[in-house]
């Protein structure tokens, strides 16, 4: 290591991603990722598990809004 670094044309924050606009990976269990590959894939010309899981999650949500009373602050 340096005893010194130059640090005059330096860009603060130049890499800084604000939480709300980073990718976050998610992993699947191997029993539902091959559940998808096994059962919608080959149905599907423009299968995309992305696309599937998002949409299973919005239903999911709209469920529990039904379900859940809404809180009041």
């Amino acid at each position: 290591m340096k005893e010194e670094y130059d640090f005059t044309n330096a860009e603060q924050g130049k890499f800084y991603r604000p939480l709300e606009e980073l990718e976050i990976p998610i992993y699947l269990d191997r029993e539902i990722r091959e559940f998808f590959f096994k059962n919608i894939k080959g149905r599907h010309n423009s299968f995309s598990l992305n696309k599937i899981v998002n949409s299973l999650i919005r239903q999911d949500i709209e469920i529990s809004k039904k379900l859940l009373p809404e809180k009041t602050a």
